[in-house]
């Protein structure tokens, strides 16, 4: 496909065209606000709401014992239930039954509260500031419990977040336990402790809902990843009949994997949508998307790493405590992605990973861009690193040692992963050289020999990541239609949230039916226009939705085909498809364009429901960092990201998602971290003031390349994108800093790298005091401020 894109979606969205829900007009809409814990844990003991509904403009205001009694609905076709508690994640890969079970999460809390944040009481309003006045006067009375902020707490403490059940709610693991002897026996045993901080996905646009009661039913507008999820949910909990409820998501501004969940909000705001019989939204504002939203990462790592003499790695075991917050429902099983993906890029013959999954007073970890991998390749990464050092090797050379050669895909991990395809090794050369990494280390050396230049670093992260989802979600709806104008409606189950699908999939279907894209529409985000569909996360739409276009608009030709055959009397072999025309092969005729043929034989439009597999992008990201050790700063001066990711469809797109990943990488590495006091709240009062995430002033020179290993598990040989720059960034960046301070641990540093944390460091390295240089016992519990 043509390198040459402009967005289509950039003029509506630039232009201010764009059509979100908070902009939505909506006749008679209540706007509802919530009431929330300000502490993390703690009994329930009073909800009173009754000055709130005596505030002017308020619609009314609820406790969750307000709305626990089967009441009316507005809707005669729909019984309303009770108030039904939040569903646990029917992903695919991350469904935990177990973990759930007897750890209800209320949408309103009701005995208990068990994180910061949580929702007690909703308050509608004729606007969101009479809501907001009447929130401010419900009472609400908790008798405070011992908080647990971190997994350690959890794990030690007498305390349980629900009685008589354990604060693991999962355990877990990957690959085989490893016999003792390979220890013993190795010639270097490298052993850790990591902190993957708990990070906020930060979109542009905050989770909103607005669900519309109509005749015989509801209709839904929300900012969601999933809507063909959030209308199964939403017409289970609300004992709704499927065909009488409609999920719509207009245009979105970001998700990052925060939205696709069915959140409290959510059924709340449906619940009083049916109850009251008028449309009720709710709009997330940015001070309480920081307070209550999903988290991501949270893990606690421990590892070890053996190789022998030449450096070739023998065994590798990561043991993982990860913060799942105050309910199992929604990530309990995202660090088995973790345990899975452990084996990284290397022939590593034996690979153990342990898992469990710890409840703690937060608000609820979820996947968040990369879900699970950038945890596994930080980890691995960081580790390898130090084997070099010990072993006397260049990071490079160590690495060049073990990648999976080409010749051995597909190649199956001792973590029970099958890779598809890969040239590890041509990645890692490539960063290399566009970084021009000897003439970056011919000047660190030139500066160790000098007492009065700033410490240089060069970091390398070769990673290898899951693309298309686990087994059980990887198929996607896909369909194609005829109209009689000449045009085409592209249907696809996902839902965009700045992937680029308006300007992709119609390509992608223009180009197999040989029309002009401006011919092609493309319908998504709509459960009463899409038949089905699981939905965009895990970097799946292009692998899997974009076949499912594939097929079907091949299909669409086949079909178009057999009806113009029929009408010429001729066998289909002798009718031709070229250049968007049907003609016969033999004579000469005019040809029949598909519309000509639909308004001839009626109506044509071919759905497909493609099934796929996963596959396995990969790449190796490059920087190089100076260092202030007096002032403690990092200075990101060149950052190279070579990944992979099969056959690129939109290399614009590609190239923008690379970009926005690093970005978000340098986040993690650098400044992201969200910080609690002792009580568990967090210490976020400012906002994006205290929640630091890099600007365009903190952006290095970033250089993006690809090379490109077909996968042969989709007919497009193409990968998911969107997620390299989360996974391969951080550890390179946090390698880099490692490098320049000369660390002789590498648990000196954790994430984020942030000032404080870095002098330390430099200050231990040097032999001074510094302690553990960024461990929560001088920062606080999450890489403090």
């Amino acid at each position: 496909m043509s390198s040459a894109y402009a967005r289509r979606e950039d003029e509506r969205l630039l232009s201010g065209r764009g059509r979100f829900v908070a902009d939505m007009h909506m006749p008679g809409c209540l706007e509802a606000a919530f009431v929330r814990s300000p502490v993390a844990h703690g009994r329930l003991r009073e909800v009173g709401c009754a000055a709130a509904r005596l505030v002017p403009g308020v619609a009314g205001a609820w406790a969750a014992a307000d709305l626990s009694a089967v009441s009316s609905c507005a809707v005669p076709a729909i019984g309303l239930p009770d108030l039904p508690p939040v569903p646990p994640t029917l992903l695919a890969g991350l469904s935990t039954p177990g973990a759930v079970a007897g750890r209800d999460w209320p949408v309103l809390a009701t005995d208990r509260v068990r994180y910061a944040g949580e929702a007690v009481a909703v308050v509608v309003g004729e606007d969101r500031y009479r809501a907001e006045d009447g929130a401010a006067e419900v009472k609400v009375v908790i008798d405070p419990l011992p908080a647990m902020v971190d997994t350690a707490t959890a794990l030690e403490s007498p305390v349980t977040l629900f009685e008589g059940l354990s604060n693991v709610a999962l355990e877990g693991s990957a690959g085989r336990p490893i016999d003792e002897t390979v220890w013993r026996e190795a010639a270097v045993v490298v052993e850790a402790r990591y902190r993957q901080q708990v990070l906020l996905p930060t979109p542009m646009e905050c989770r909103v809902f607005l669900a519309a009661p109509t005749v015989d039913g509801l209709t839904v507008w929300c900012s969601h990843q999933m809507p063909h999820r959030l209308h199964r949910e939403l017409a289970a909990l609300l004992r709704c009949p499927p065909d009488r409820i409609r999920v719509i998501v207009p245009d979105s501004g970001g998700a990052f994997g925060s939205k696709s969940p069915t959140f409290p909000e959510y059924i709340v705001a449906a619940h009083l949508a049916l109850r009251l019989g008028r449309p009720v939204r709710w709009v997330e504002d940015r001070m309480e998307s920081l307070l209550a939203a999903t988290r991501g990462r949270g893990q606690d790592q421990r590892v070890r790493l053996a190789a022998d003499a030449d450096g070739h790695l023998l065994a590798y075991e990561l043991a993982i405590d990860a913060d799942v917050g105050a309910y199992p429902h929604l990530g309990s099983g995202l660090p088995l992605q973790t345990a899975r993906m452990a084996t990284g890029p290397y022939t590593t013959p034996r690979v153990h990973a342990t898992v469990r999954s710890v409840l703690t007073n937060t608000m609820m970890t979820y996947p968040y861009r990369g879900a699970g991998r950038p945890e596994a390749t930080a980890a691995l990464e960081r580790t390898v690193d130090e084997v070099a050092r010990r072993l006397g090797l260049d990071p490079a050379e160590l690495r060049r040692r073990n990648l999976i050669p080409p010749g051995s895909f597909p190649y199956d991990t001792p973590t029970g992963r099958r890779y598809d395809s890969g040239d590890y090794a041509a990645a890692l050369e490539l960063a290399l050289r566009t970084l021009d990494y000897d003439g970056w280390r011919a000047e660190q050396a030139r500066r160790r020999a000098d007492p009065a230049a700033r410490p240089l670093g060069i970091g390398l992260a070769c990673y290898v990541e899951r693309s298309g989802g686990e087994p059980g979600g990887l198929h996607e709806f896909g369909g194609v239609e005829a109209c009689p104008d000449g045009t085409f409606v592209a249907r696809c189950g996902g839902a965009a949230a700045g992937q680029s699908h308006e300007t992709t999939f119609t390509d992608l279907v223009s180009e197999v039916l040989s029309v002009p894209a401006t011919r092609v529409r493309l319908v998504e985000g709509d459960t009463g226009e899409v038949a089905e569909g699981m939905g965009s996360y895990a970097s799946r739409t292009a692998q899997i939705g974009g076949a499912a276009l594939q097929r079907a608009a091949k299909a669409l030709i086949e079909q178009a085909r057999l009806r113009a055959a029929t009408l010429w009397e001729l066998p289909v072999a002798e009718v031709a498809w070229s250049g968007g025309v049907l003609r016969p092969v033999r004579g000469v005729s005019p040809g029949l364009s598909l519309g000509e043929l639909v308004r001839a034989t009626g109506p044509l439009r071919v759905d497909e429901r493609f099934e796929g597999d996963m596959a396995f992008p990969f790449g190796t990201h490059a920087a190089v960092v100076e260092i202030d050790p007096d002032l403690g700063s990092v200075h990101v001066l060149r950052l190279v990201a070579v990944d992979d990711c099969g056959v690129v469809l939109n290399p614009a797109a590609v190239h923008g998602q690379a970009l926005g990943s690093a970005v978000q990488g340098i986040g993690q590495a650098l400044y992201e971290g969200v910080p609690y006091d002792e009580a568990g709240v967090p210490l976020l009062p400012n906002g994006l003031l205290d929640y630091l995430l890099p600007t365009f002033a903190e952006v290095p020179p970033i250089e993006v390349l690809t090379t490109i290993t077909p996968t042969p598990v989709t007919p497009l040989g193409a990968k998911g994108a969107g997620e390299s720059g989360c996974i391969g960034t951080p550890a390179a960046i946090i390698n880099a800093v490692a490098d320049a301070l000369r660390l002789p641990d590498p648990t000196l540093i954790q994430m984020p790298l942030t000032p404080d944390v870095v002098w330390r460091a430099a200050r231990a390295a040097q032999g001074g005091f510094g302690g553990d240089g960024g461990t929560e016992g001088d920062q606080g519990v999450e890489g403090g401020r």
